[in-house]
């Protein structure tokens, strides 16, 4: 299992929102770079960045503190937030990005997405929020009212590997990680590699997910607010 520090930013701070509220805000550190730096000097080579900015206004706003991070760091990154169409995925991975995620885009504009696969393949990350069972969408606003089978089998088809999947009613809360909806995931659709992504409270958390053979785990509050420790998640990390 590989596991994955997150760096949410909003307005150039890293930050962590609960349950997506943009008015639940809570800051840790107001230089970015700094703070992945931390991870980079424990010993990990990939994070993952959020553009909450470029999620809440489909734009993204924060790609000046990730290509420093690039360049000063040599880290891997995987991003999201902002990606609203093939122009946008492209930029983003010839700044030198690693692995893009997209949510809305794939909902709001499958035929860009499906081009993204086509194009970049495993670079291309679905970001799959779901709300009670339901895909989630537009800063987690709307749900689709499409079931999962017909919403993933056109991606899976065109070449989907990864699945970043948050369980909305976990998603900075500390509550633990929805072992079961990734158990239930991983049986329905074995071809797919899913990263799990919210509520993550603890060692406990990685140590169930990776009994259960999951691919990978977002992990962000639980470090910043020291439930887990940087060594506590390499403990669990296994290079892809």
């Amino acid at each position: 299992m590989i596991v994955i520090p997150a760096v949410d930013l909003l307005d150039g701070h890293v930050v962590r929102l609960q349950k997506g509220d943009y008015e639940q805000v809570t800051i840790y550190n107001e230089n970015p770079l700094q703070e992945a730096r931390k991870f980079k000097e424990a010993g990990f080579t990939h994070i993952h960045i959020v553009d909450l900015n470029g999620a809440r206004e489909g734009k993204f706003v924060n790609l000046g503190n990730i290509t420093k991070i690039i360049d000063e760091l040599d880290l891997s990154i995987q991003t999201g937030g902002g990606i609203r169409s093939y122009k946008d995925a492209a930029m983003l991975l010839d700044q030198g990005v690693s692995n893009i995620i997209c949510s809305s885009m794939a909902v709001k504009n499958q035929d860009d997405w499906l081009k993204v696969l086509d194009r970049y393949g495993k670079r291309a990350i679905l970001g799959m929020d779901l709300k009670e069972g339901k895909v989630a969408y537009g800063g987690w606003l709307k749900t689709l009212d499409q079931s999962l089978d017909d919403f993933l089998h056109p991606m899976i088809e065109r070449g989907l590997s990864t699945v970043l999947c948050t369980d909305i009613s976990r998603d900075g809360t500390l509550e633990g990680a929805n072992t079961e909806l990734y158990q239930s995931l991983q049986q329905q659709y074995p071809m797919l590699q899913f990263i799990a992504s919210g509520g993550v409270s603890g060692p406990g958390d990685l140590a169930t997910l990776d009994e259960e053979n999951l691919y990978g785990v977002v992990v962000g509050r639980a470090y910043y607010e020291k439930k887990i420790s940087l060594e506590e998640m390499l403990h669990y990390h296994r290079e892809a």
